[in-house]
């Protein structure tokens, strides 16, 4: 059997932290291994207990989610970010989704649909609401400039398509009979080459300049 998918969460409201983790505890392949009030302690409990996957607010005291997904790339944590906000505004999400996560829901997300959202981005996929990624693909556009895509090589170029598969590093090397070195190799260099700053802006690039597979 495999190994739950251990989950912290982060958010100040003491009633939505016991509220996630009540329908958690009943998913027999999610496990929470703790909570956090603010982004300050979510970092410090994130390097403590090393989750797979942080549920994190956006608006919090103190650090907010945002300056905490921050930290948590400087640090290069393995743990994969869920937004879990109220805030629907695009300015609040398109920040935190720059800043690294891999992915946001709404706290009136249906349960089922958040331990969907849970596994998803577990598994490498990126989970973005149809008019962030609009957004977010509009912005691409106009800060794409000419020829960025033709600077790849065609082993980069297959890298990023499975990139936006949602493939991990283990999954892309798997398929491509390469090391996990090596595709971390060729994701750093996709990713200086076309000038963006994560897995999620490359994806939505590959999306947009069909470089697909």
């Amino acid at each position: 059997m495999a190994e739950p998918i251990k989950v912290l969460i982060v958010d100040d409201h003491q009633v939505v932290r016991r509220g996630l983790r009540t329908f958690l505890e009943v998913q027999d392949d999610i496990e929470v291994v703790g909570e956090a009030a603010d982004g300050a302690e979510g970092v410090a409990r994130t390097e403590e207990l090393k989750p797979d996957v942080v549920l994190m607010d956006v608006k919090m005291p103190g650090m907010d989610g945002i300056d905490a997904l921050r930290r948590l790339r400087e640090l290069d944590l393995p743990a994969r970010v869920l937004i879990v906000t109220s805030f629907t505004e695009q300015r609040t999400v398109i920040p935190a989704l720059r800043a690294g996560a891999a992915g946001y829901v709404y706290k009136d997300v249906d349960p089922d649909a958040l331990a969907g959202a849970i596994r998803s981005v577990h598994a490498g996929h990126i989970l973005l609401q149809p008019e962030v990624a609009g957004v977010l693909l509009s912005q691409e556009e106009s800060n794409s400039g000419q020829g960025r895509g033709s600077s790849l090589t065609e082993r980069e170029r297959e890298v990023l398509g499975l990139i936006a598969d949602g493939r991990s590093n283990r999954e892309i090397a798997r398929a491509l009979v390469l090391s996990e070195k090596t595709v971390k190799t060729h994701v750093s260099n996709i990713l200086m080459k076309l000038d963006l700053a994560d897995r999620t802006q490359a994806a939505l690039f590959a999306v947009r300049h069909g470089l697909t597979r």
